[in-house]
């Protein structure tokens, strides 16, 4: 069963949240396929984000990463199993 998570969806929830001046948002899920957390349908549950945001300003990057994890909290809780962030 797929988890339904997309790379849009989590762009749109970023754009929302965090206002980004630079945004990027991988599916690196297929090349996952057989490890855990991966559902079978190589979409949906491993992403990796590059973002940049005003809010980040200031911040340690533990504090702009934990924005980004706020901010897709739902995303986790329903099924995104690794979340790779880079922070810009």
């Amino acid at each position: 069963m797929s988890t339904g998570i997309t790379a849009e969806a989590l762009r749109a929830r970023l754009e929302e949240k965090l206002a980004p001046t630079q945004l990027e948002v991988l599916d690196e899920s297929a090349a996952h396929l057989g490890h855990a957390g991966q559902d079978g349908t190589g979409a949906g549950t491993h992403f990796r984000v590059r973002i940049a945001s005003p809010f980040f300003t200031g911040r340690p990057k533990v504090a702009a990463h934990r924005l980004v994890y706020d901010a897709l909290r739902d995303f986790l809780d329903g099924g995104l199993h690794a979340l790779a962030i880079e922070t810009l």
